[in-house]
């Protein structure tokens, strides 16, 4: 079990909020952050998944290049996190650098993807990057069951995503359960973003705003006539 131990003095001295979206695959994160960011006055700071060479080979044969594609996200992902922890204001980050270790690469090493080898210098690298970097202030966790997960990742039509099968996404699911129920570093909103329609249902979208406000008070609304959902 991996158990990241953060940089305290990073987090106090922070001026920033910094928020945080986490879920599987075709869950709605990137569809959440844009939207909240048009809400509120954040800075998105985005998966980089099409900056990721081993991907589509990844998909395609996850065994032979496991350890790379995700040692490729977990640096690149630290990259991305210490522009972050620069980023001054309200910031929100669609997927997290603990889900990559926490997540994906744990679920490769079930699988036997990742050798016991790999996954110990995986580990060891994770940890050390948990000691330069913050938590968030808030974790927005996307659950979702993997019908809907399936049926939005066929509607969105990545080619390299045609390879992920059912089991590859319960497992996901699986381990995102058990993360969620022990991640204790910030606070956490759990939203079932099967049926939830933030974007079209009135009720929903106040119902969500309503949450994270009493989470953030500090948070901006953009005016009503700059938000256009």
């Amino acid at each position: 079990m991996l158990i990241p131990v953060f940089n305290p003095e990073s987090m106090s001295v922070s001026r920033k909020t910094y928020v945080a979206v986490a879920g599987n695959i075709g869950s709605g994160k990137s569809t959440l952050v844009k939207f909240l960011c048009d809400y509120y006055n954040m800075d998105p700071f985005f998966e980089p998944n099409d900056d990721n060479p081993y991907l589509e080979d990844f998909y395609n044969d996850m065994k032979r290049w496991g350890f790379h594609s995700q040692l490729h996200f977990l640096a690149h992902k630290f990259q991305l996190q210490l522009e972050l922890d620069r980023t001054e204001g309200f910031v929100l980050q669609d997927r997290t650098l603990f889900e990559d270790a926490e997540i994906f690469a744990r679920v490769l090493w079930q699988q036997g993807a990742l050798s016991d080898r790999e996954w110990s210098t995986y580990s060891t690298f994770y940890s050390s990057i948990c000691e330069k970097i913050r938590a968030p202030d808030l974790m927005i966790f996307l659950r979702c069951e993997v019908k809907t997960l399936k049926k939005r990742i066929a509607t969105r039509g990545r080619t390299m995503e045609r390879q992920i099968s059912t089991q590859y996404l319960t497992q996901l699911n699986e381990c995102y359960e058990d993360w969620i129920s022990r991640y204790a570093q910030s606070e956490i909103i759990v939203l079932d973003n099967n049926r939830f329609d933030y974007r079209n249902d009135w009720i929903d979208r106040i119902g969500l705003t309503e949450m994270i406000e009493k989470k953030l008070p500090s948070l901006e609304r953009r005016s009503i006539q700059e938000f256009d959902c």
